[in-house]
């Protein structure tokens, strides 16, 4: 299956594991919810949706690539205890806690979640010391002596014989006692992922024309020769960073990443080819609403990859730009929520005076308060590691927010706290303005958009790509349901149409 679904039956096995009957008792008892195994080729993506279940399930996560420890590490240290069996002293060897078990409890512990995943990656390339221990922990969820606690289930991953040559095969007693979940690389389903992550245009364009280069693993005389997802979304974020320092992304950087090397020369020539691409048309002077006819012209006559280059071009600037008004919709929606608590104390502690003594407390005070108790929020879900990084991002902007609004309102002493409610309903305000303004410019961006679409290509396959890809994007989707656009309403219902039609008879003639 793919990561996608990999992913959606690694959570719903999650709340089966962790439901409880009427007694508070697991449904699934602890010695009946078998490990899940997940196998795949690396680089897949098995690691980071375990990252991604154990935040949107709320619970903890543990994770460790098995091929680093050693017996002792993994089961503990032997130590002599001196026991008395059928009235004679005997002694005996103990063992003490496996580091892994105390990394669950110190979880547990550090983050107040009695609940999670421990996760072990590379379980099938272990050491031949370790290997028995591997699987009394797969069939009796202990690591020696030590049990895992209750509430924690337990994943692994682990790569097919053919990548790695260190693989041990389980036997049949041990997959009689695991779910076994085979994972293969999905181009659609990266596409979406890499949409949703902002991976580079270029990756993204370069793999829409060459999706068997997203996972590509060959043995030569050479040895292994590979390019993988891991390895496309890693080069992503160094080329973004690499254009921030206007540094030169060329084949030896690229072979970095992508240890494939036809695959890395053929992309390093793509990268070169879209950037003289961008700068040739003029991406930024489209969206701002000038098209020329010579350029439309010349967009016309291009090869297909440069023309899906191009309309990747107008997607991407689009696409920074819903995002950041999405990015300041759910900021905005925050504050109105945290606003709303500073209204309902103002008014329930009397226009101010909450105690019994008739001390006063000012706005300022009151909006501190609130500034205090989403921090203290924020730095609760830090520690518990249940924030994504764009959770993570709007938690610091929103307490920025109001970080600058209480130091402006100490600046004007405006201690009252009807005073210094009207002072933040017009910040507010003003932020909801500058909102307006960035959906008002998105929604020019995107008329000139169509107007260089329907100039250059009119009802053509690009057009079509151009909608579909709009419909895949979750910033373009949201935008859409803010900004009314009729050509795009237009064209998603008659050109995807169509080309749903054009499908069904071209699988009937088959």
């Amino acid at each position: 299956m793919n990561i996608k679904r990999a992913k959606q039956e690694m959570k719903d096995t999650i709340q089966a594991y962790l439901l409880k009957d009427e007694f508070g008792e697991y449904a699934i008892p602890a010695v009946r919810q078998r490990p899940v195994l997940l196998i795949g080729p690396p680089g897949v993506g098995k690691t980071q949706i375990m990252e991604q279940v154990a935040k949107e399930c709320g619970i903890g996560l543990v994770a460790y690539t098995i091929t680093h420890h050693t017996r002792q590490s993994a089961v503990g240290l032997p130590f002599l205890e001196k026991k008395n069996f059928g009235g004679r002293e005997y002694t005996v060897t103990e063992y003490t806690m496996s580091e892994i078990v105390a990394s669950v409890y110190n979880k547990m512990e550090e983050t107040g979640l009695s609940e999670g995943i421990l996760f072990l990656d590379e379980i099938n390339c272990v050491s031949e010391t370790l290997a028995p221990a591997m699987l009394q922990f797969l069939q009796c969820k202990t690591f020696g002596s030590h049990k895992i606690p209750d509430g924690w289930v337990i994943a692994a991953a682990g790569n097919p014989p053919e990548y790695n040559k260190s693989v041990r095969e389980f036997d049949v007693v041990t997959l009689d006692r695991i779910k076994k979940i085979y994972v293969e690389p999905d181009y659609q389903v990266w596409q979406e992922y890499a949409v949703r992550q902002n991976v580079h245009p270029a990756v993204q364009s370069y793999l829409k024309l060459k999706p068997q280069n997203l996972c590509r693993i060959e043995t030569t005389v050479d040895g292994k020769l590979f390019a993988t997802p891991r390895g496309w979304e890693d080069l992503s974020g160094f080329i973004q960073v690499y254009e921030k320092l206007e540094k030169k992304v060329d084949r030896e950087v690229v072979a970095q990443y992508l240890q494939h090397p036809q695959i890395a020369k053929d992309f390093a020539n793509y990268l070169e080819l879209y950037n003289r691409y961008r700068r040739q048309y003029q991406v930024e002077e489209i969206l701002a609403g000038t098209i020329r006819e010579n350029v439309c012209n010349q967009a016309a006559k291009a090869p297909f990859d440069e023309r899906l280059s191009l309309v990747s071009l107008l997607l991407s600037g689009l696409s920074g730009r819903f995002a950041a008004c999405l990015e300041l919709a759910g900021d905005l929606e925050i504050l109105m929520k945290e606003l709303g608590s500073y209204q309902s104390c103002r008014a329930a502690e009397n226009g101010g005076r909450s105690n019994e003594d008739g001390t006063f407390v000012n706005g300022i005070e009151l909006l501190e308060r609130i500034l205090s108790e989403i921090s203290s929020r924020y730095e609760e879900q830090k520690k518990a590691e249940l924030l994504t990084a764009g959770e993570d991002r709007r938690f610091r902007r929103v307490m920025g927010f109001l970080e600058t609004w209480s130091k402006e309102l100490k600046a004007q002493r405006k201690n009252d706290p009807e005073e210094a409610w009207q002072q933040l309903r017009q910040w507010f305000g003003a932020e909801s303005d500058r909102y307006e303004e960035m959906v008002e410019a998105g929604g020019a961006m995107l008329e000139h958009a169509f107007d260089f679409m329907e100039a250059a290509f009119g009802d053509s396959q690009e057009m079509v790509i151009f909608v579909t890809e709009l419909n895949s994007r979750y910033s373009a989707v949201s935008f859409l349901q803010e900004y009314q656009c009729d050509r795009y309403y237009e064209y998603n219902k008659r050109l995807l149409f169509d080309q749903e039609e054009a499908d069904i008879l071209k699988r009937l003639e088959n």
